[in-house]
């Protein structure tokens, strides 16, 4: 699926998107993407979505102290789920839908920031961004990308965190509390339930066609939630053994 596909689906406005994408190119300091290639190339990284199963999932991983040894990439409403059993992420991908306290305490206790710009979030952008430590905030795009802003692919905070992990080449990508099913999980932040559905859609087939034809394996120990195609399920147990712990 690409932008225009997603922008019929949805009735996304391209030249609000552009709008935005301006705005933030204007606020951000000069971006440095290299520190994302040294956080993620060739490290086992998690990616935590904002699903129904996240806690759970979290406790999981707690339990097995594999916080301590993956890369962790939070997206949006995930990362307050995480600073409340006191995990900070390596990097949060967002759109700013989230709890902000948590995203600004995140950024403040250094975790790099994607601040992703689209049609909705203009007002949250202006706020929000200049309250963030400049050394570790980048933007993206889901439009071309240009000046300050990158476009790594995806769509939705979640999937765009996976295609993140996937082009800065990750030996392993695990997905956590990505569920993709009819219910929301709690820390899905600010969304209307008929559109955050259709999106909830679209991230899972971005997903399933990155994981048919990415050399990185991506494996998921969500607890529950939808079947994903060629993203193999795996047990908290059998990821540590994997692991080697």
């Amino acid at each position: 699926m690409v932008y225009k596909e997603i922008a019929k689906i949805l009735g996304l406005d391209e030249v609000k998107d552009k709008k935005a994408a301006k705005i933030l190119n204007e606020i951000l300091p000069e971006p440095n993407f290299n520190i994302l290639e040294k956080i993620i190339a060739g490290k086992d990284v998690i990616v935590f979505g904002a699903g129904p199963s996240l806690k759970e999932d979290i406790m999981n991983i707690k339990s097995k102290k594999l916080h301590k040894e993956l890369k962790i990439i939070a997206a949006d409403g995930a990362v307050k789920a995480l600073i409340e059993e006191k995990i900070f992420p390596d990097i949060l991908v967002t759109d700013l839908d989230g709890d902000e306290k948590s995203i600004l305490k995140a950024n403040k206790h250094g975790t790099i920031t994607l601040i992703h710009a689209h049609s909705d979030n203009i007002l949250k952008i202006k706020k929000i961004v200049p309250k963030l430590k400049k050394d570790n905030i980048l933007g993206t795009t889901q439009c071309e990308e240009f000046g300050k802003l990158k476009n790594f692919g995806g769509f939705t905070d979640g999937d765009r965190a996976v295609f993140l992990a996937e082009h800065f080449n990750a030996k392993l990508i695990i997905l956590a509390g990505m569920d993709f099913g009819e219910k929301i999980g709690k820390y899905s932040g600010e969304f209307i339930r008929e559109r955050k559905l259709k999106k909830l859609k679209i991230g899972k087939k971005l997903i399933e066609n990155l994981a048919k034809k990415s050399k990185v394996v991506i494996l998921n120990i969500t607890k529950k939630g939808e079947y994903l195609v060629a993203v193999p399920k795996i047990s908290i147990e059998d990821l540590a053994t994997l692991l080697g712990f």
